[in-house]
């Protein structure tokens, strides 16, 4: 069975084998050596399973229907699949991982998180097979979305384990020896149920031919050393018995016909003929059993066992009743006992509803269906959720005690009803219509259904219940069974019945075992409420509860007499050891009832999108929040692409929207990993507990970029084969079938990416704001950004923008803004970013206003003068007797500063007032200005206008000296101005002349320009040959016309080496090329048709105006400069405290705020801008590498701080053996000096010396006198 075609086979697979292929062994690795390979081994039998099955779906979508014996198939096997895969996954939780967890922290978590993720996925493919035969329409797009989902599943299996084989087993097989991974192993294989065992280890040996020896010789090993025991677990896997191996080779031939732990009747009817079909023989049993009542039958019994439930489950309820918990019986040793009862009860429900209730479906006439009832599961999970519920205070035990006696007093009632409706009705009906074989079938199957491990202690509890007479009945219904059925098995029941009823069990060990068993991960009371406790025997109490107690008291002994199993045992008892057989409940639990442990959200509610708009309209509190934006626009995005490429077979015309979208979208992403890995995930693993927590999300990463290369191979053969030169049908035929692989990869992909993405969310980013200030999240996002190039910022920006709402917009650039606030971020943004004018971000008042007087010098002086002429025309308005003074003001060239002057007055009007009271003025008077001018602000433009377009003499600025120092006094006692904005007015009215004169020059300039030849106008060479265009410093083809001198330059470093000014490079708008000497705008290639495009350099900056064909050069962002090197995170990255960029070598260095914008201390040139290599000083100033080693001849301080330079110990040495030779005349041989160390930064008292004085503290010589 399971033909069709693999989804390995082929290159156009999704997983190559090469790269992810689960259940590779490491090489000379043996079972036997690490049992814990067992489990990698049902890697690769799951990864084959699910190959084969996403063979089968893809060839009934070519076909385009699914019959139905198909669909039956299918349906069985993934069924089947989907519950090993569960125990598997239940095993590694509360088994296996536990045990890591316990040596290696923060590991498992991340795998446990991901196996809700999977069952979630097996979840939603279940509804479409569900619906695929539900549904009679046609079935050729719900195939297709089969194949999506089942391969969707198949790549997010594949993925996790491969992710397990590469962090997780290595780990286990390093931290554990043989013997404990044998433990391990064997504490899964007891807690399965042993049916689903006796069908999953032949099916994984049917998938795995070679390992079969191995895992005979594995099992070997791992079982204890109990013949019985070994014989029952190797006949599992390799049946002698006929019994079991009839069962097994009927279930593979008839494809899984008994698949998980649903046993089909039909098939046990096919084997051996078990039913009573004639009234005589019925007739003959019913009065033989009136003549033999005492009879062994299998289901004699069955009463014996519903009678010890009851009892156990009311001897419980008393014990709650009574409310006594002493140290002898806690309510936790009660609570452990009632756990035990409800996973008995758990299987018997089990057992009817895959056993018992088929068999009378069959038995029944056809129509009919047997009345009554079994009691639901969801009654046994209600029980258990209160039992797994956490107090929080000690004051609730009462409360919560009288809540669990209510439920369970309602329980047994139910349960008592059910036991009395099969005793009176389905056993009867059962037994006179069944033969003793099919009785003993249903006996056996039934314990089958239990784990190995709890029916053991199963067996041990239920056997102290019994009297002799019982107990000998139960022997001989056990002896039936050595005709028809498995000896070995049948053998291992029979000692367990003795053993539990002789009472050789050790009471401390059976109590120790359901403890362990039994004994939740979680407590009773939380820790706070623990700690909270301050009496005594509150403390002792919470002890007991947190210990778990024992199963049985010493009261509940006496009450069972000399029946009960509790008898001490001496101390020669025959169980030793390697006898024991373990069950983990957790891992039933998990399976049976998943909402008991699970209190995370469904995946479909994906965290970024289910977080209201508001919750991300404030990143200031919540700086590493800013991921979830870019988390939410992947996701939306993802969706876009899935939705495109399910439109592609229909619509060429989208495959380039596609494209440009995809390889947008890669990038995006890789970038986004990237920045996690470097920046984010070391800073989680920097806090110690942390440790280990984000290696597998680096997995991740690095499996979904090749998720994204591979997609984008698919993409590829799309694209050629809408271009094949094949005939019109064929070519259409492939494209068709690579649009399907197309949307196939889409779906996968956008499955893997949502699941990483709400793991992220769930595990990691909470933890950011656990072990991280607002200002360190901050400093992460900054070094996020510091690693991001410009022109991938580019991209970015406007591609997030147009995926989050305004309100989130607003704040995330509000954030990147604060982040970056000490660097050129915000020029870089308005200079390239036509969206930054829709955000009114308040920044610093100083830094807002230094960028809006960029754009034209004189606008805010103008606006400040037309301001106080608005001003002097409303106070004449109110004031008509000051004609004198309106004249004055009137007239050109005469500012509002000179009635100031003449009159004195205006601002001296605060003069003699108390500062709080001047304080509370100049603040009404900021506020009349704010209110004010919304009302004037068009008049105030109206006026800059009018002032532009005066004529030089004409203008206000071009005043004479005594003007223009009244107008400075004026702005200088204005006390509404800031600082730093009254510095700016008053420094370019000094300059005021200069500026309008310059700003003249150029327009007559521009004027000219197409009637006379501009200088420079040739072309330039860098070789004396004269074959390369360019200068001494860049190798280019054009030349760059400067404004302030009209005038072309190859470079600007060659205007100013030549010139007495340096040039703006924002004033420059336009060049020549070279090769057709036509002056045109700035561009990467000329525009003139002569030249065909003809390229100006290989780098080209628009911001910078840089051209050069020779240097690898990038734009930082952040310095809004060029620099030379590969980019922000290839080989430099940008610190946002220094404002500067470094070496990825210098990651971790020491911070100085903005020490790159200061003068070099030798040549007093602007380091910030300069092209001159720099050399870091240890005390963290800086200079120019050639000025170091020119001031390092002479001197060895820091000439800003006076710290030594470096280690001089060497030089410090020979100081003292210069001063060991000299003597110290004997007039100063007794003096002293107080010196103060450059270097330690102490005083201290030194001998006399007129030139070396020696620190007492720290040795050095770089001293100073007091």
């Amino acid at each position: 069975m399971g033909g069709g075609k693999s989804r390995k086979e082929g290159e156009d697979t999704m997983l190559a084998s090469s790269s992810l292929s689960p259940g590779v062994l490491p090489s000379g690795e043996q079972l036997v050596d690490a049992p814990v390979l067992f489990l990698v081994l049902s890697h690769k039998a799951f990864s084959e399973e699910l190959a084969q099955l996403y063979g089968l779906v893809v060839e009934a979508a070519e076909m385009g229907f699914l019959n139905k014996d198909c669909y039956f198939e299918l349906n069985r096997r993934f069924k089947f699949l989907k519950l090993v895969y569960k125990y598997h996954c239940a095993a590694e939780d509360e088994v296996v991982f536990l045990a890591l967890d316990a040596e290696v922290k923060n590991v498992a978590p991340t795998y446990s998180l991901e196996h809700k993720v999977i069952d979630d996925c097996f979840s939603s493919t279940s509804n479409v097979l569900n619906h695929l035969i539900s549904d009679d329409t046609d079935k050729t797009e719900q195939l297709q979305e089969l194949v999506c989902s089942i391969g969707a599943l198949q790549e997010s299996i594949c993925q996790h384990m491969f992710k397990e084989e590469h962090q997780v087993f290595p780990l286990l097989m390093k931290k554990f020896s043989s013997e404990e991974q044998a433990s391990l192993v064997w504490q899964y294989i007891c807690s399965v149920p042993i049916k689903l065992l006796q069908e999953f280890l032949p099916w994984m040996t049917s998938l795995l031919t070679d390992y079969k020896m191995d895992l005979l010789g594995f099992l070997e090993f791992v079982v204890p050393k109990e013949t019985l025991l070994q014989k029952v677990v190797i006949s599992w896997i390799h049946p002698k018995d006929p019994f079991c191996s009839g069962i097994i080779s009927g279930m593979h031939q008839e494809g899984h016909e008994c698949y998980g732990v649903i046993c089909s009747f039909k098939n046990i009817l096919k084997q051996y003929p078990l039913v009573v079909q004639s009234k005589h023989e019925r007739d003959f049993r019913t009065e033989n059993s009136k003549h033999e009542p005492d009879g062994p039958n299998p289901t004699d019994g069955v009463c014996l066992w519903h009678s010890a439930i009851i009892k156990e489950l009311l001897v419980i309820l008393k014990e709650l009743y009574q409310k006594t918990f002493s140290c002898t019986s806690t309510l936790a040793s009660i609570i452990v006992q009632l756990k035990f009862v409800l996973h008995i009860l758990m299987f018997y429900s089990n057992v009817w509803e895959h056993i018992i209730y088929p068999v009378i479906v069959e038995l029944l006439p056809n129509g009919l269906s047997p009345r009554g009832q079994f009691f639901d599961k969801s009654q046994i999970e209600g029980l258990e959720l209160l039992l797994y519920f956490k107090l929080e205070d000690l004051t609730q035990l009462s409360t919560y005690v009288e809540k669990i006696c209510k439920e369970l007093d309602s329980f047994i009632r139910r349960v008592n009803t059910c036991f009395s409706f099969l005793e009176r009705e389905i056993f009867p009906f059962i037994s006179n219509n069944c033969s003793c074989e099919a009785l003993l079938w249903l006996f056996y199957s039934s314990l089958q259904m239990m784990p190995l491990g709890l029916l053991k202690q199963t067996i041990f509890w239920f056997s102290s219940h019994l009297s002799d007479e019982h107990f000998k009945a139960i022997l001989n219904s056990i002896k039936l069974e050595y005709d028809a059925g498995s000896m070995s098995f049948i053998s291992l029941l029979h000692d367990w019945v003795r053993m539990g009823y002789s009472g050789k069990i050790p009471v401390d060990k059976f109590r120790q075992d359901l403890k362990i068993m039994f004994n939740s991960r979680r407590y009773l009371l939380s820790e706070e409420a623990r700690k909270g406790s301050s009496s005594s025997d509150k403390k002792s109490h919470v002890q007991e509860l947190d210990n778990g107690g024992a199963f049985l008291s010493g009261s509940r002994s006496e009450t069972r007499a000399t029946n009960s199993m509790l008898h001490t045992s001496s101390p020669t008892s025959n169980i030793t050891e390697t006898d024991e057989i373990h069950y983990s409940s957790k891992m039933n639990r998990r399976v049976f009832f998943p909402q008991v442990l699970r209190k995370n959200p469904s995946i479909q509610n994906h965290h970024a999108n289910s977080m209201s708009v508001n919750a991300f309209s404030d990143l200031e509190s919540r700086p590493m929040d800013h991921v979830l934006l870019f988390h939410k626009a992947l996701i939306k995005n993802l969706e876009c692409l899935v939705n495109l490429s399910a439109k592609l077979a229909e619509d060429f015309s989208l495959l380039a929207n596609f494209r440009r979208s995809f390889h947008l979208l890669q990038l995006i992403y890789q970038t986004h990993s990237e920045s996690e890995d470097k920046i984010a995930f070391p800073a989680l693993e920097s806090i110690g507990k942390l440790q280990n927590i984000s290696h597998a999300y680096v997995i991740d990463h690095n499996l979904e970029v090749e998720q994204f290369k591979k997609t984008s191979h698919i993409l590829e053969e799309v694209t050629l084969f809408q271009s094949s030169p094949n005939a019109p049908s064929q070519r259409m035929q492939g494209y068709l079938l690579s649009c399907l692989k197309l949307h196939d990869a889409c779906i996968s992909m956008h499955k893997i990416l949502s699941d990483h993405i709400y793991r992220e969310e769930i595990e990691l980013f909470p933890l950011f704001k656990q072990h991280f200030s607002i200002k360190e999240q901050e400093k992460i996002v900054a070094q996020m950004l510091g690693w991001t190039r410009a022109e991938i910022l580019q991209e970015i920006i406007p591609w997030l923008v147009a995926s989050i709402a305004p309100d989130e917009q607003k704040a995330l650039i509000s954030l990147w803004l604060k982040a970056t606030r000490n660097t050129k971020f915000h020029e870089w943004l308005r200079e390239w970013w036509v969206g930054m004018s829709n955000y009114d971000i308040v920044e610093d008042a100083g830094s807002h206003f230094l960028a809006e007087s960029e754009s034209c010098t004189l606008d805010v002086v103008l606006a400040y003068l037309s301001e106080g002429r608005i001003e002097s025309k409303q106070n004449w308005k109110k004031h008509p007797q000051e004609q004198n003074s309106r004249d004055l003001i009137e007239q050109p060239g005469i500012t509002s500063a000179d009635k100031v002057h003449l009159n004195g007055e205006g601002d001296n009007t605060y003069q003699g007032q108390e500062p709080a009271t001047l304080s509370s003025l100049v603040n009404e008077k900021r506020n009349t200005k704010t209110l004010d001018g919304s009302k004037d602000s068009e008049e105030v433009d109206k006026q800059v206008e009018e002032l532009k377009t005066l004529m030089p003499a004409e203008h206000p600025l071009v005043m004479n000296q005594q003007e223009l120092e009244d107008t400075i006094r004026r702005v200088s006692r204005d006390i509404t101005l800031d600082p730093q904005k009254k510095a700016y007015i008053m420094q370019n009215l000094l300059m005021s002349r200069w500026i309008v004169t310059q700003q003249r020059f150029h327009e007559d300039n521009d004027k000219r320009n197409d009637k006379e030849q501009i200088p420079g106008q040739c072309p330039s060479y860098q070789d004396s040959l004269g074959s390369v265009f360019g200068c001494n410093h860049y190798k280019r083809n054009c030349k760059l016309l400067v404004p302030c001198c009209n005038r072309l330059y190859t470079c600007i470093r060659c205007h100013d080496e030549t010139t007495d000014h340096a040039v703006e490079r924002k004033s420059i708008t336009k060049m020549c090329c070279m090769k057709c000497l036509v002056i045109q705008p700035l561009n990467s290639k000329c525009s003139t048709p002569a030249c065909n495009e003809f390229s100006m350099a290989k780098y080209f900056c628009k911001i910078c105006k840089l051209f050069d064909d020779e240097r690898q050069i990038y734009h930082c962002p952040y310095c809004n400069l060029c620099r030379v090197g590969k980019g922000l995170g290839i080989d430099y990255f940008h610190c946002m405290t220094c404002n500067a960029c470094m070496s990825q070598y210098l990651k971790v260095h020491a911070c100085r705020e903005k020490c790159f914008e200061d003068n070099c201390p030798i040549c007093h040139e602007y380091i910030f801008t300069s092209s001159s290599p720099v050399k870091a000083l240890p005390c963290g100033h800086l200079m120019h590498s050639s000025c170091f080693q020119e001031y390092t001849c002479s001197n060895y301080i820091c000439p800003v701080c006076s710290k030594s330079l470096g280690d001089m110990q060497v030089y410090f040495q020979m100081l003292d053996a210069l001063l060991a030779e000299e003597k110290i005349p004997d007039e100063y041989s007794e003096q002293t000096q107080v010196i103060l160390c450059n270097d330690c930064e102490k005083k201290g008292t030194v001998p006399f010396h007129w030139l070396y004085h020696k620190c007492p503290l720290c040795g050095s010589y770089n001293t100073r006198l007091v």
